[in-house]
């Protein structure tokens, strides 16, 4: 579960994230203090990634936008989410990997969440933070601009399937996964937190 805590923006991007928030309407900000999310997060490497952006791609049917790679768990789709690079700002890293990962023309609707993290054992969230936005399609035709990603297909589904999602993300099995550097459960709970 997630902790309102509204004032915990991650220091490194606290004057754009404000920003963004005058701009696009202010988040709901959580942390979650589950040992298997904190755990995933010791695999990235937040010198080169300090945070990530979530793409909430709404398409003109509605649906929200999902999409599996080769590895992840068989049949599980999720929200398309990417790095951002040191010294990149929030904004071009949304506008970028959506481009990357969709090819799509979107308009940024609203900013919806900062997912942080917590070890349990530390005494305040990591600087490292999801960053969901809602972005709605307005042209272009779905593909994958950069085959890097690794995605391997799409999904829609109607926005009151999220929580579904989430469930299905949460409770992967306790088994390693090389490619993820680390437990298919560790990988599922702190992807299972954005939705």
């Amino acid at each position: 579960g997630m902790v309102e805590n509204v004032e915990s923006y991650p220091r490194w991007a606290h004057d754009e994230l404000a920003e963004l928030a005058q701009r696009y309407g202010a988040p709901v900000v959580g942390v979650t203090h589950a040992p298997a999310a904190a755990g995933y997060l010791a695999t990235i490497n937040t010198r080169r990634r300090p945070g990530e952006v979530c793409m909430v791609v709404r398409r003109l049917s509605g649906k929200l936008l999902l999409a599996t790679k080769a590895i992840y768990p068989a049949g599980v789709y999720r929200l398309l989410t990417g790095g951002v690079h040191r010294r990149e700002s929030i904004w071009q890293a949304l506008l970028r990997e959506t481009d990357e990962e969709t090819a799509l023309t979107v308009e940024v609707r609203r900013f919806l969440a900062v997912a942080r993290y917590q070890p349990p054992d530390a005494p305040e969230p990591a600087e490292y933070a999801t960053f969901a936005f809602l972005l709605d399609e307005i042209a272009g035709e779905l593909q994958i601009n950069d085959p890097s990603e690794g995605l391997t297909g799409f999904r829609e589904i109607a926005p009151p399937e999220l929580p579904r999602i989430a469930d299905q993300l949460d409770s992967q099995q306790d088994a390693p996964s090389a490619a993820l550097e680390s437990s298919y459960h560790a990988w599922g709970c702190f992807r299972a937190v954005i939705h």
